[in-house]
């Protein structure tokens, strides 16, 4: 077995020295900018050198990150660098504004399709999308990191994507994880042919009958865990157990709300610092929920594992790699008025995700609320109609039927 880098190897002494050197560096960086607001201004960055000290720090939240940036635009000053010092600027929706930059592997993607098996010779159809959002990006940085090459599909026009697979000969997938079946199956309909071995998704979470679904198909299907703010934060091996944490981040997993630690094996929330000088991010709370799988990883490889997405400590919820926010449901309702209450409901339907939008109305007509689903939601998703008054007053906006085990 062959390993993207030395890094990947440590023993837990290297890695422990590695971290005391990079951390105060990251620290007195991140000191040092604007966006902290002061938060910092007490702490010796000298002084953290290790997960335990970091642990002291404040968190810093998404909704933070929002505020500073309407202050502040675009990065409400969390960054090293201007705007016009990146290669891209991305907006995820919120508004949220990311940095990129064309430097090599630099949201860290080339570990993860490494360690798939995806190399020179490769030509990888990525289906994440690069309108605004930096999935696509992402997964292209990481590419280049490896020698592949790379067709730019983006989402949708199914028949096309099974035309240009075949025509390329693709032979690495990267998209969400159900992407790939829906091509699949197009092809089965046109009786074509496709080359796909390797499959490297991420932006939601990958159910293991649909791993099996690829199995028996020849295709090897691996997950990343990434953020548009953080890029990749964990990826699988070929041992498919856990995930195992890049080494350029450090993640830690907290009581929801207090960043506290809790105890190895225990669901929380996962904070991540990331070592980007260009972006230092230093116990930035992603809203995900999961836990430390114990032991190194049958691979060889020495990082910390977590166990996977486990949901999220919010109820923020990932439809087909898009985040739902309950301040977005909240503006549906806003939107019309003679809507009382919407809930939405994560389900699966042959092995895709389903959003049903259920409206609280007494207009009978769910086209009628078409538009507006997908204006301010930014997905398509089933419309029912429920009469006023009829669904649960349990405090949820966005329930999560789904099962991930």
């Amino acid at each position: 077995m062959t390993y993207f880098d030395d890094l990947e190897i440590r023993s837990t002494k290297q890695r422990a020295e590695g971290l005391a050197k990079a951390l105060p560096e990251q620290i007195a960086r991140a000191k040092a900018l604007a966006g902290y607001g002061g938060t910092l201004d007490s702490v010796d960055p000298a002084s953290i050198t290790s997960v335990a000290a970091l642990a002291d720090l404040p968190v810093l939240r998404k909704s933070e990150l929002g505020k500073a940036q309407s202050a502040s635009a675009p990065f409400g000053g969390f960054t090293t660098k201007p705007a016009h010092g990146f290669s891209h600027v991305f907006q995820s929706p919120g508004p949220i504004y990311e940095p990129s930059s064309t430097d090599p592997d630099w949201w860290r993607m080339g570990r993860f399709l490494h360690g798939l098996g995806i190399g020179a010779g490769d030509i990888v159809q990525n289906c994440f999308g690069y309108h605004l959002t930096p999935a696509g990006m992402i997964f292209e940085s990481g590419a280049r990191a490896v020698g592949a090459s790379v067709l730019p599909a983006g989402t949708g026009q199914t028949e096309l994507q099974v035309i240009a697979a075949r025509d390329i000969g693709t032979t690495a997938y990267a998209g969400t994880p159900d992407y790939l079946k829906v091509i699949l199956e197009k092809a089965d309909e046109m009786g074509v042919g496709l080359k796909i071995s390797k499959a490297a998704v991420g932006g939601g979470a990958l159910f293991p009958s649909l791993r099996d679904w690829y199995t028996a198909r020849g295709i090897t299907c691996l997950q990343s865990y990434a953020t548009a703010d953080l890029g990749n934060i964990a990826y699988e091996s070929p041992a498919a157990e856990g995930l195992i944490v890049d080494e350029g981040v450090i993640v830690e997993i907290v009581t929801p709300g207090t960043g506290d630690p809790v105890p190895v094996g225990e669901v929380g929330e996962v904070v991540v610092t990331t070592l980007n000088p260009d972006y230092p991010l230093i116990r930035f709370a992603t809203g995900d929920l999961s836990a430390v799988l114990e032991g190194a990883s049958p691979c060889g490889r020495t990082n910390m594992r977590i166990k996977g997405w486990m949901g999220r400590a919010d109820q923020t919820t990932k439809f087909k790699g898009m985040f739902v926010r309950p301040e977005q449901v909240a503006q549906l309702v806003a939107a019309h008025d003679e809507i009382t209450r919407v809930r939405i409901v994560a389900s699966r339907e042959e092995e895709q995700d389903v959003m049903t939008v259920r409206i609280e109305s007494d207009r009978p007509d769910p086209e009628a609320y078409a538009a507006s689903v997908q204006q301010l939601l930014k997905l398509k998703g089933k419309i029912e109609i429920a009469a006023p008054g009829s669904l649960p007053k349990d405090g949820l906006v966005i329930e999560d039927t789904r099962t991930y085990d």
